[in-house]
């Protein structure tokens, strides 16, 4: 079991206080798996394993506990039964009705540790989530990172070099059970195409109550085949009139937000370096995983340029930055992070082939005056670094502890 030390340092401050631990992310993103490591960790620091409730509210043999009073009656009942504090772990709870109510319930009658996961980024919003206000921290879990996937494909291939690694990442992509089926490629497809099926049914549709999935499928299909593209959902509403489906941008926009609340899609924000503000048109949107694409829709090899970069901007959020898509004037720097206070700026491509290109990419730094680090990325093996800007393999930078 991968010991996925990138969440765990970030959750190890909150465990054993009052603060509800929340894990949220893409359906099958490694959510179950991080609830074990922590218990390990608190069974490492001296709490007895009697002192644990778990529950998954997607197993049918719970589904009586799906409501707050349900809930709340049973976890009270087992509780009482144990000495000492509670630690509480529930796994998918947006399958409770009003679980907010519950959980806050719990904060106040027990001794209690609660470490929670879901799939639906709405998990915390709305009317209900008033409960939990300053109650909670929240932690979006991610698929494999590249450096996680070659710890477990190395158990499979373990002759692999890292450029052989990475040529599986590009199509296998990140989801943790592929470990499991030794990345076998049938076997891997089958399953991604599975899980896509899942999220798009169980976490979509049915959550969203989508009644023209046609339409539903037509979009993802646009988003997933122009990630790392700026579009509009007016561009996107007039892709779908030429091809026979009038579909209006609000429309439009109600579909992609169940997209990226049930995280299968990730919106990056464009942002005026300039002028120093957020732009609200023309968003970017990177897919969760990129073994998803390859299995759903294929052409990750054709399509190298985007899935590199989808790979990128996940790695930036994988490591806590936030990313925007910097402007100035008629040019775009893919990615800039920021964290703490300290910034960061990527630029990804495929290969330096030409001169054009290298002066397109590297050029873009130009009206970029201060002094933060500035990469570009590529899948060339050669170090073209010049003007202080740095160039790194996609590869080594992928696998850098730190950027800077």
């Amino acid at each position: 079991m991968i010991k996925r030390e990138t969440y765990m340092k970030r959750i190890r401050p909150f465990m054993g206080k009052e603060l509800v631990k929340v894990l949220t992310g893409i359906r099958r993103s490694g959510k179950s798996v991080m609830l074990d490591l922590i218990k390990e960790e608190l069974l490492a620091s001296g709490a007895d394993g009697s002192q644990f409730i778990t529950i998954n509210f997607e197993n049918m043999s719970n589904a009586h506990l799906c409501t707050a009073a349900a809930l709340h009656e049973e976890i009270i009942r087992r509780a009482s039964e144990i000495k000492g504090k509670v630690y509480l772990f529930f796994d998918e709870i947006q399958e409770v009705e009003a679980w907010e109510k519950c959980i806050n319930s719990f904060r106040v009658e027990l001794d209690c540790d609660i470490y929670i996961t879901g799939s639906d980024a709405k998990l915390l919003s709305g009317d209900l989530a008033t409960y939990l206000a300053g109650r909670y921290v929240e932690f979006v879990i991610y698929p494999f990172s590249f450096a996680e996937f070659i710890e477990l494909y190395r158990t499979v291939s373990p002759d692999s070099d890292i450029r052989e690694c990475f040529n599986a990442y590009l199509t296998a992509g990140g989801m943790p059970y592929l470990s499991n089926l030794r990345y076998e490629e049938t076997a891997s497809r089958q399953y991604l195409r599975d899980l896509f099926n899942s999220v798009e049914l169980k976490d979509i549709i049915k959550r969203n109550n989508i009644r023209d999935v046609d339409m539903l499928e037509r979009i993802i299909a646009y988003m997933t085949c122009n990630i790392g593209a700026t579009f509009s959902s007016t561009a996107i509403s007039k892709y779908l009139k030429n091809e026979g489906r009038s579909v209006s941008p609000e429309t439009v926009l109600n579909y992609i937000k169940a997209c990226t609340d049930a995280f299968l899609f990730y919106q990056v924000k464009r942002q005026d370096l300039q002028g120093k503000k957020i732009l609200t048109v023309n968003e970017k949107y990177y897919v969760a995983d990129h073994g998803i694409r390859e299995a759903v829709f294929g052409g990750n090899r054709r399509d190298i340029n985007l899935v590199l970069e989808n790979i990128v901007y996940l790695e930036l959020i994988r490591r806590g930055y936030t990313v925007t898509v910097g402007r100035l004037g008629d040019r775009e720097i893919d990615f800039v992070c920021e964290e703490r206070g300290n910034k960061l700026y990527v630029q990804v491509a495929y290969l330096l082939a030409s001169e054009e290109t290298i002066q397109r990419e590297f050029g873009v730094y130009g009206r970029v005056r201060d002094n933060f680090p500035k990469y570009v990325v590529t899948l060339d093996e050669l170090d073209m670094s010049r003007d202080g800007i740095k160039h790194r393999n996609i590869r080594d930078f992928l696998l850098e502890e730190k950027w800077g």
